[in-house]
């Protein structure tokens, strides 16, 4: 929400210094495709307290099973956190879940009827937002599972209205849909279990922004974007099998095979503040 409330700000800061220090020629219309660049940084993830892990034990691809010690205890009575585990034990506590950079390239075409503007374009690039969710077992260990977006690609309209001298000046909105390659991680300290993953999954979803934009000259135009990506990511799913466990071992009681587990959040939702600059031809 800070973020979103500072690039806001930088937004409409932008917006009130086209005065004389940036006065120079312009083009009097939008209209026409562009190639640029687009940096940034992203915020943490949206955090989701009820995101958690959920067990399929006895490998019927059903999720929601409990899994019980020999005794019949909940083997995963000690919770779940949001974030990366300290440690084996719920309180040693969680690390949180963090954004980075956010980078990429752009190209689109804009036409321009009178003082509005519609447009649209498409975006590849990559960042290093990260969420992570774990669980705790009564042995005790931890179990962790991490997703990255490494590459997203979107394709968004944008409509917008162009005001100032020679209507240099460009305030819109832009939605559309975005696809992601997402990096799968899992780590725990338990040693004597095997752990197999599914590997790297995808997700799709949409994005929704708002942002300012102002040619320097005929060619050239920057800008600043608020993006908030919505995705729904495929499940990230672990195999815990037998390894040196024995057959008592509760990932092993129901199936000797093992049991399956996935987290139960397919939600990946981050935001983005970020500059732009095209070349306009």
């Amino acid at each position: 929400m800070k973020m979103i409330h500072a690039a806001s700000a930088s937004i409409a800061l932008l917006a009130a210094s086209t005065g004389a220090a940036l006065a120079q020629s312009t083009d009097d219309t939008w209209t026409g495709g562009y190639v640029g660049l687009y940096g940034g940084v992203t915020d943490s993830p949206e955090d989701n307290s009820d995101d958690r892990f959920v067990f399929d034990t006895n490998l019927d691809r059903v999720y929601g099973d409990t899994v019980r010690t020999g005794a019949g205890a909940d083997a995963f009575s000690p919770g779940f956190c949001n974030g990366a585990a300290r440690g084996a034990t719920p309180a040693l506590g969680c690390t949180e879940n963090d954004g980075g950079a956010d980078y990429g390239v752009r190209g689109g075409y804009d036409w321009q009827m009178g003082s509005w503007v519609f447009g649209v374009v498409g975006e590849y690039g990559a960042n290093d937002v990260r969420d992570a969710v774990t669980a705790f077992s009564t042995t005790p260990a931890y179990y962790t599972m991490f997703r990255k977006v490494d590459r997203v690609a979107a394709l968004r309209l944008r409509s917008g209205y162009a005001f100032g001298a020679d209507s240099a000046n460009l305030v819109y909105l832009t939605g559309g849909m975005a696809h992601a390659k997402i990096d799968n991680e899992f780590t725990t300290s338990n040693g004597a279990n095997s752990f197999t993953t599914n590997g790297d999954t995808s997700g799709f979803g949409w994005q929704a922004g708002v942002g300012y934009e102002r040619k320097l000259g005929e060619n050239v135009s920057v800008g600043l974007e608020y993006l908030f990506t919505s995705l729904e990511a495929d499940d990230q799913r672990v195999r815990t099998g037998p390894g040196t466990a024995p057959a008592t071992n509760p990932f092993l009681i129901v199936n000797p095979a093992g049991t399956d587990m996935r987290r139960s959040d397919k939600d990946f939702d981050y935001g983005a503040a970020r500059a732009t600059v095209n070349w306009r031809f």
